[in-house]
């Protein structure tokens, strides 16, 4: 007997069910109701993973995961202070919503359709230009229960495997010191300055890390850091305090994932190295211990040419640098360039899940729930 057939027997009730060739289409129905309560059961028992993030990159890398796991925890930057999130944040005193509405979204199991609803944009209705439904649903929500419980309500309306946390529920901004002496308050007038900054901040700076981001850290087996940008997603939340002393005392692997195109006015010129040497300046050294870098730069020139006139290029790993600098590396063909270069959410998971994070460093014999995830990839040969 397969191993598969095991335990997707003991997955449906304790016994393997064969049927002979004859019974082709019943066996068949029932072998797809056995490999979907396997793969079910294989991401509930999956890895304990803490991502943290903001904007696009961390809801990318989520719709990934959460094909490997359901044990999700998205912890999510606070600092958005432009659009509908800027808006609500200033009008009702709420923490922004928008990338916490992505991360609820990308780890939904919800129709599409209703996804496409939570993210319809007002155009043209008097006062409520420019707002996105998602947000002021949760708008709502935190009105009538608070911030904290509406997460909880969101979730459960849109049937979230995981949750998602903000990092800090504190109100603050972002202060960047530019190379030229300039000091600018707030994460929408940092990205639109295009200036190189040397120093980021939080303004105030007694905020503390939301106790149930600090405990989702402590308890995972994997954290995963980024993609995003840099300074407005990555430091944005490493800054706030207690996190990055969170992400050292526990003990799963910490992972960095870079950026795949350099963003401008945050990292024109940047590699992967100028990446961790940024937060190593800013939250210390060694918080890390792999590096995610992608190595496939084959991008059609037309795509290649518009990113370029925008300020934008691939970011090259320097491998020979991030050695030197104490961490492993990981390096695969990432990149999904459609309409937009950004990370291949699919690619980017398997190739975290492929190198098996968690059991090449915990004890095997303490982490059996884990098992039936393991055999799914090495089966799957990813």
């Amino acid at each position: 007997m397969q191993i598969r057939d095991f335990l997707m027997g003991l997955v449906i009730g304790g016994a393997t069910i064969f049927f002979p060739r004859h019974h082709g289409g019943r066996r068949n129905k029932v072998l797809d109701q056995r490999e979907t309560l396997y793969q079910k059961y294989c991401r509930e028992n999956g890895a304990k993973i803490a991502a943290i993030g903001g904007g696009t990159g961390l809801s990318t890398l989520l719709r990934g995961l959460k094909k490997y796991s359901s044990n999700l925890s998205a912890i999510v930057n606070v600092t958005d202070d432009g659009g509908s999130s800027g808006r609500l944040r200033e009008k009702l005193s709420i923490l922004p919503p928008g990338d916490i509405r992505n991360c609820l979204l990308a780890l939904a199991n919800t129709e599409p359709l209703l996804e496409k609803v939570f993210q319809y944009r007002f155009a043209e209705i008097e006062g409520l230009q420019g707002h996105n439904l998602g947000n002021l649903f949760l708008a709502a929500l935190s009105d009538e229960f608070g911030f904290e419980e509406a997460l909880s309500v969101a979730s459960r309306v849109l049937a979230v495997k995981g949750e998602v946390l903000p990092v800090t529920i504190d109100n603050v901004n972002l202060v960047a010191h530019f190379a030229d002496g300039l000091v600018i308050r707030g994460e929408s007038r940092i990205s639109a300055e295009c200036g190189k900054i040397c120093r980021l901040s939080l303004d105030p700076d007694t905020s503390q890390i939301y106790s149930a981001a600090a405990q989702a850290i402590r308890e995972a087996e994997i954290v995963l850091v980024g993609p995003g940008s840099l300074y407005t997603s990555v430091l944005a939340n490493l800054l706030v305090p207690g996190v990055a002393t969170a992400i050292r005392e526990s003990k799963a692997r910490k992972v960095y994932i870079c950026n795949v195109m350099t963003q401008p006015g945050e990292t024109d010129g940047y590699t992967a190295a100028d990446h961790l040497q940024a937060i190593d300046e800013h939250v210390g050294s060694g918080i890390f211990e792999l590096v995610v870098v992608n190595n496939n730069f084959d991008i059609p020139a037309s795509l290649l040419d518009k990113y370029r006139h925008e300020g934008s290029v691939p970011v090259l790993p320097d491998v020979e640098r991030l050695t030197q600098m104490g961490v492993d590396i990981l390096s695969g063909s990432l990149m999904s360039h459609h309409e937009l270069v950004r990370h291949d959410s699919e690619e980017l998971a398997k190739i975290i899940f492929s190198q098996d994070l968690v059991f090449s460093k915990a004890d095997v014999g303490k982490k059996k729930s884990g098992l039936a995830h393991r055999l799914m990839h090495r089966e799957r040969g990813v």
